[in-house]
This record gives C-alpha cells, structure tokens and sequence, in this order.
C-alpha cells in the first residue's frame, strides 16, 4: 500500500538517489551533475521556507518516490500558478507511485489557493504526459529544442490543470 506524506529532513537521504538516478539516466531532470546529500537536505529547507510542499510516498515503510511544486514564476502574477514535479524510485515504475504523488499535490495546491497547476515535461516522457492527461492536465504549449542532454536536443510540453473556475481577483 502507497503513503503519502510531508518529507521531513531526515527524508533527504532517500530522496537523494531518485533524484540522481533522474539526473544520470534520464530527460525528466535537464542537469548533468548529480546532487550531495548537503544539496537536497538544502533543497527541502528552502522548500519549506517558502511555504511549498515536498511529499513523499512510502511502500513497506520505504521512500518510493517524491514531489513538490513551488513558483511558476517569480512575479506577483504569477501567485496562483505552481509548477510541480515528480519522482519515482526507478525500481517502483508502473506501481501507482506517481499517480498518488500528483494527485496528493493537486489537492495540496487546491488547499492553497492556488489556481493552476503547469507541468514542464520532455516531449519522449509520454508515460508522464499520459498520467497527467489522465488526471485532467492539457496540453497548452511545446517548445522544441529548448534543452540539451544527453547529447541531442530535448524539446519541452507544457500541461496545465486549471484547479478551480474562480474569478480572478
């Protein structure tokens, strides 16, 4: 069974080898050079000092997986938009751990006011773009040969859920 729940900063050491797996041998992270442990634990405190969640997901008592969103963008317009991310243990794909993880953050960024949820995601990751179309995100942009990794070009799609059918304020 999947749990979920706030990260604590002893969770840093657990999150650290998902996140340099996703930087080594994936496009879901578009930097090159792995974390430390120092960095993450870095990571989770600014997190939590500005207010956004970082949530794990648990299997037998073990981090499978993890997400947070934080600012799209920096300006004041931009307050109700949060863009997200998620990450599973490698060893844990196809086993609902992601799912769980954004559907838990959909909530949380509801419970905040936030207004719309973006997802940047590598055009070739369709197993992504799949679970966020199937939990309601649209396609609204693409971008190509925005990035670089692994010697080719990587082009960017933008998802959106639109959270609430509020008035602007």
């Amino acid at each position: 069974m999947i749990s979920i729940r706030d990260a604590i900063p002893a969770d840093a050491a657990a999150i650290l080898p998902i996140h340099n797996h996703a930087v080594l041998s994936t496009t879901a992270v578009w930097n090159e050079g792995e974390s430390d442990l120092a960095g993450r634990e870095a990571w989770l405190a600014a997190r939590a000092a500005a207010g956004f969640p970082v949530l794990v997901a648990e299997i037998d008592d073990e981090v499978a997986g993890y997400a947070s969103f934080g600012d799209f963008r920096a300006w004041d317009g931009y307050r109700f938009t949060v863009e997200h991310s998620v990450y599973v243990d490698p060893a844990r794909h196809r086993a609902g751990v992601g799912r769980a993880l954004l559907e838990a953050l959909i909530e949380r960024a509801r419970a905040m006011g936030k207004h719309a949820m973006i997802a940047g995601i590598e055009a070739g990751n369709q197993g992504s773009i799949a679970l966020h179309c199937s939990l309601g995100f649209e396609e609204v942009g693409r971008l190509p040969q925005v990035g670089a990794k692994f010697g080719r070009w990587l082009d960017l799609v933008f998802l959106q859920l639109t959270l609430d059918d509020r008035a602007a304020p």
